[in-house]
């Protein structure tokens, strides 16, 4: 499923991810018991907890006890609330790394936070980036990873080669440890249980796999040993991190080796 950002209209969603204007709780009268922070949080939390299919205005009220044209007052549509969640939740990410160990160093934190942060929210990875939000969270968690690329000292044309690369790297990363986690309880059958059965199957049905396929029979055969783990990770999740930490490494060597050339 992917959402596209930006569906509202331009003028009211900008108003209500930069607060340009007053938000309706601050009109005259009785405190009303909604605000747009609570739907907003609100909205996160469904998300978090059912995914984006889940979420629709009604789904929302119900879970403040209001009905979903209560919200309207507050949130004109649902491509507002998507912009909106969008945003605020990347007011999750830190802004601030230290220089003092290089940005080498900046930046591996600052990669695995924004990893870690995909698994906390995996939602957050189905809305399109053909369409920016243009929020300020979203803005300045750009300006973030901007600061740390300058110390490498290359120019700007690279810079915004880097920033494309790693976001893509990074969502791309992520998005296969979210679907592991989701397909058991999308499919009903948990890894270990598909694993067996395909497993089998497999030699039974090409038998001289190995000899068809020397390369990979050679790559599976020299890693297996290093891929047997006492953790309680699923297996492709396991081989995930360790592509994301492999992938991260080999990024920042080629992001070194421009910076030396």
């Amino acid at each position: 499923m992917v959402v596209f950002a930006g569906q509202g209209d331009a003028r009211r969603s900008m108003a209500l991810l930069w607060r340009s204007t007053g938000p309706a709780e601050s009109r005259p009268g009785p405190k009303p018991g909604l605000s747009v922070d609570l739907i907003v949080d609100t909205a996160i939390a469904l998300a978090d907890a059912d995914g984006m299919t889940a979420l629709s205005m009604r789904a929302v009220g119900e879970r403040l006890g209001r009905s979903g044209m209560a919200l309207y007052t507050y949130v004109p549509s649902k491509g507002e609330l998507v912009d909106l969640m969008y945003d605020r939740v990347l007011g999750e990410l830190p802004t601030g790394y230290g220089h003092e160990e290089g940005w080498r160093a900046a930046l591996t934190v600052w990669a695995r936070d924004t990893w870690e942060f995909y698994l906390r929210h995996p939602w957050v990875l189905q809305v399109s980036q053909a369409r920016p939000v243009l929020g300020p969270n979203e803005y300045l968690s750009l300006e973030t990873l901007v600061r740390i690329l300058r110390e490498t000292g290359l120019d700007a044309s690279r810079i915004r080669g880097v920033v494309g690369t790693l976001f893509h790297f990074l969502r791309g990363s992520a998005g296969t440890v979210s679907e592991v986690r989701q397909a058991p309880a999308a499919t009903g059958v948990s890894d270990e249980e598909w694993w067996l059965a395909r497993s089998a199957t497999l030699l039974e049905i090409a038998p001289g796999l190995t000899e068809r396929f020397p390369a990979v029979a050679w790559l599976e055969g020299a890693t297996a040993a290093a891929s047997a783990q006492d953790d309680d990770l699923p297996y492709l999740e396991r081989e995930a991190r360790k592509s994301f930490e492999t992938g991260l490494a080999v990024l920042l060597d080629g992001i070194e080796a421009t910076v030396a050339g």
